[in-house]
């Protein structure tokens, strides 16, 4: 199916700007902060790359009663600021760094995107998994992804993996937990536990074994899931020409999916297309996150608070408006029963919701009541445990702004406008998803 068009559609790409002020790009704007009440003064202002950007993008305890321990802290540099920008350098398993898990980061640097863009190749032992990985997602059915498993069990190489996990950096880890990802939904294993006794009775062992000690690797048990397959599957097409941030990277430059859902040679696929549109959605959707942190804390009367929540709306009729420019492509490219049974094996347990969307959420505090998909936390239990942390602090901390769903005036007409654009926005990511699960009249060609 495809989305109705909407009435207005603001270009997204010139609506969320692609330069931010730190990047020293020409055509950079300033675009004054939501404290500063001057600031709905400036019309047409939709560049919203300063809002919430204080000195720390953080909210000081002293004002909000935060506890110190759950906000999450600013790295030390920008986070384009890596001296290679494809991550070629990072590409092998450092086996000699065994250090535990990364660094938090603070969301309104780069959002839930990865710090840096994901491992494009892997090399060692850690090739068999790429490749591993490469014929599960454009296996036919289950049971020849399932074929793939078996064969590599057979040969001791899951074991041989299993036994290199402790040597991962924490980079390399998630690109190895993104391969396993692929294969876990292209063999209908989406929804065990890997250290579950009864998932050892419909899958592979060796496998489950190496799931679990990379999960254990990267602190995350449910990474099976739309971050995973999307925001760590991804990279530019071509190498950028300057270090730029990674959302500033993912929305200027050209993506191509890591591992393809299609074969080579082949158009992308409808699965292919879904997920480089979900990491162009985090990456447009930065702003959102710089808001949420201005947002955070505030009194709903204060006089930044309606600025602020007309720019939130802004931001997501943008999101909007580009998942609309995404859906004319997704709709024309092929698709197969396999890539239809993934889409629905994710959305049966929750885990195609955008962490964009579950932010704007923890903003406004209208999800979990829709479609009978439960509590927030539900949704959320497929984020790692960092970002899970700073939704909740957001739940915390926008609580006084939530109180504008019961008041009259105008700065409760704005609240109740920010909460149908998020409405607006998640009927359209829902119909983009609908019509990547929607029959095709073949399946994908096969691979020369």
């Amino acid at each position: 199916m495809t989305p109705t068009p909407m009435t207005t559609t603001p270009d997204a790409r010139l609506a969320i700007r692609a330069t931010t002020p730190e990047t020293g790009a020409p055509g950079a704007t300033t675009t004054a902060d939501p404290r500063d009440p001057a600031g709905a003064a400036a019309p047409g202002a939709v560049d919203p790359g300063t809002v919430g950007r204080t000195a720390a993008h953080r909210i000081p305890a002293a004002r909000t009663g935060a506890d110190p321990a759950v906000r999450i802290p600013v790295q030390g540099g920008p986070a384009g600021a890596s001296a290679d920008p494809i991550g070629t350098a990072d590409a092998a398993p450092a086996d000699g760094d065994t250090s535990g898990a990364p660094a938090p980061h603070d969301p309104c640097t780069h959002g839930f995107l990865p710090e840096r863009p994901p491992v494009r190749s892997m090399i060692g032992t850690w090739t068999r998994l790429d490749a591993m990985a490469r014929e599960a997602a454009v296996a036919p059915d289950r049971a020849t992804a399932l074929d793939v498993v078996k064969r590599a069990d057979h040969a001791e190489e899951l074991t041989a993996l299993r036994q290199r996990v402790s040597r991962l950096s924490p980079r390399n880890a998630e690109a190895a937990a993104m391969r396993v990802a692929v294969i876990a939904v292209s063999c209908g294993w989406s929804a065990l536990d890997p250290q579950a006794p009864a998932a050892r009775e419909v899958a592979n062992e060796a496998f489950l074994e190496l799931w679990a000690a990379i999960a254990h690797r990267i602190d995350h048990d449910q990474f099976v899931a739309l971050p995973t397959l999307a925001l760590h599957n991804w990279a530019p097409e071509r190498k950028p020409r300057r270090h730029i941030p990674i959302d500033q990277l993912a929305r200027t430059e050209q993506l191509v999916p890591i591992v393809r859902w299609a074969p080579e040679g082949q158009p992308l696929s409808r699965l292919d297309r879904l997920m480089l549109a979900a990491t162009r959605l985090e990456a447009h959707g930065i702003w959102l996150f710089r808001l949420a942190d201005t947002l955070a804390g505030r009194a709903p009367d204060d006089s930044s608070t309606q600025t602020a929540l007309r720019r939130l709306v802004r931001i997501q009729h943008a999101l909007r408006a580009q998942l609309h420019s995404e859906a004319a492509e997704l709709a024309s490219a092929p698709a197969t029963d396999q890539q239809r049974a993934v889409l629905g094996a994710l959305a049966e347990q929750g885990a195609l919701e955008p962490p964009v969307l579950q932010a704007a959420d923890a903003v406004l505090g209208i999800g979990g009541r829709r479609l009978g998909e439960g509590r927030r936390q539900h949704l959320r239990r497929h984020l790692p445990a960092q970002h899970r942390a700073w939704l909740s602090a957001m739940d915390r901390h926008c609580a006084p702004v939530r109180t504008l769903a019961h008041r009259g005036g105008p700065d409760a007409a704005v609240y109740r406008e920010a909460q149908e654009s998020l409405i607006a926005l998640r009927r359209t990511y829902t119909a983009l998803v609908q019509t990547a699960a929607a029959p095709t009249p073949g399946p994908l060609p096969e691979a020369a």
